[in-house]
């Protein structure tokens, strides 16, 4: 018997594996199909390699600017884009070497062994019949795209079958508008698709602080992205020849579009039909994910749950944390609780888009707070760069100083937000992050001039009334007293 099973390979099941392993515990780790899980072989991994291809499809646009000369326009061989992804996710396999760091930390591995199933909260049974028992068992199954029970569903795809792609198509009609769906948008479009966009919230990228989705919806707009939102469902797909004609719900009535390609971005569930939970005694919470308490334990107390199948924040960071924190409270006699409140994330759309901590809306519900909102027209770098639009926003607890939430959307805005989480998780102040010094001319200066706002508008920066009269005042990058302020 081991004293600990780990369903699952991806993020959450490797982390776990390996730090339970860390802690001495005899470790046995089941994965269907390929080590990496979702990220690595059919998600942010291969979505980045396009978002790649598509930044260098707009850079090269934009040579003229520069004084560089292209003879000819640049080509797009799609084919040859998805070889390119194939080969960056091999690459990613063979530079993690998750097989040989496992067994070679002393896991147990059952590689490719299929569907594995509860015969009873202490038994799993793989494909080939074969039983483990476990003293604990931690379930990372995973997730995957949604789809929904309409007619002619069978001509859509989800982004899984994306990276099986042989062309571009002329047009494609995108169906949900949060990260996995705008990313798609932003890249087939780059590469020359006609995109629409559609979604059933008020707003795409819902999810996200509103200027978020403001500014990501005028860019997209901008750029002939068409967005309709507030629709009520699919109805159905109808094929004709090479075309897809997708109905859908919307102002009680039924509408319609055409297009080569139809792509449902509806969101994620759990991989939990081939576990059969019912024999262990779990349970499942009403969206269809593992329920589990802030220990990542399910209602039976030797079994535990991380990353996607818990329904929780679906990141592969999050995964990883998850992974380790189900290990240690498997082990360990001292439970530590799961409350995710600084988890930096965002989407490789162009402009790219990055958030942590709490929504403008969430912390005024909380606090006396202070925003400041900075264009990336005011970044020097932007400027140099020719990519000014964006922005980032700064919200402050008024009384404490602490930063309560950040969301940058611009050139590297995914990058850049790393400091931002990094100044809460060290509990900084705003008025310490205002006198950072930062490198210029930098896209993160962003930041900086956002702090130094707020510094200014909280009254930590001295100032003559008469220039508190003037309100709110732009601030530049090189400006600096001889306080450093």
């Amino acid at each position: 018997m081991y004293d600990i099973i780990v369903i699952g390979g991806g993020p959450a099941g490797t982390t776990a594996a390996l730090r339970a392993r860390e802690l001495g515990a005899s470790v046995a780790l089941v994965e269907r199909e390929r080590l990496g899980g979702i990220c690595t072989n059919d998600g942010c991994v291969p979505t980045r390699v396009l978002a790649k291809a598509a930044r260098l499809a707009r850079d090269a646009q934009d040579c003229g600017l520069y004084g560089i000369e292209l003879r000819e326009p640049p080509q797009i061989d799609f084919g040859q884009m998805m070889k390119r992804v194939q080969q960056v996710v091999y690459t990613m396999h063979e530079k993690k070497q998750l097989a040989d760091h496992l067994t070679g930390a002393g896991v147990t591995l059952f590689n490719e062994a299929g569907d594995a199933s509860f015969v009873d909260a202490h038994t799993v049974q793989l494909a080939d019949g074969s039983k483990l028992e476990g003293k604990n068992i931690i379930i990372a199954a995973g997730g995957h795209a949604r789809t929904f029970p309409f007619p002619g569903v069978e001509y859509a795809i989800t982004h899984h079958e994306v990276w099986s792609m042989d062309r571009l198509p002329a047009s494609v009609v995108i169906v949900g508008a949060a990260a996995t769906g705008c990313q798609l948008a932003s890249i087939f479009h780059q590469c020359g698709s006609s995109i629409t966009l559609l979604e059933v919230a008020p707003r795409i990228l819902a999810g996200e602080d509103e200027i978020v989705s403001q500014t990501v919806d005028a860019a997209f707009r901008d750029r002939g992205i068409e967005i309709i939102t507030r629709i009520n469902g699919i109805d159905h797909i109808d094929k004709t020849g090479k075309e897809l004609t997708l109905f859908y719900k919307a102002n009680n009535q039924i509408e319609s579009l055409t297009a080569e390609s139809v792509i449902l971005a509806v969101g994620w569930q759990a991989n939990t039909d081939a576990l059969n939970l019912a024999a262990a005694g779990v349970e499942l919470d009403q969206r269809g994910y593992i329920a589990v308490n802030d220990y990542l334990q399910t209602n039976v107390p030797h079994i535990f749950a991380a990353g996607d199948i818990t329904g929780r924040m679906m990141l592969v960071q999050s995964g990883q944390f998850e992974g380790r924190l189900a290990a240690e409270n498997a082990i360990l006699p001292n439970d530590e609780l799961y409350k995710p409140l600084i988890v930096p994330h965002g989407g490789f759309t162009d402009p790219e888009y990055g958030s942590v901590g709490l929504t403008e809306s969430q912390a005024r519900e909380k606090y006396e707070i202070a925003v400041a909102v900075v264009p990336f027209a005011d970044v020097d770098r932007a400027v140099i760069d020719d990519h000014t639009v964006g922005m980032c926003k700064l919200i402050v607890n008024k009384e404490s100083h602490r930063i309560l939430g950040a969301h940058i959307v611009g050139e590297q805005a995914l990058e850049s937000i790393h400091m931002v989480a990094g100044g809460m998780v060290s509990d900084m102040s705003i008025e310490q992050l205002a006198e950072l010094e930062i490198a210029y001319p930098t896209y993160v200066a962003v930041v900086g001039l956002a702090a130094r706002q707020l510094a200014r508008e909280l009254g930590i920066v001295p100032m003559k009334p008469q220039w508190q009269a003037l309100g709110k005042l732009n601030v530049a990058e090189w400006e600096r007293r001889a306080d450093g302020s």
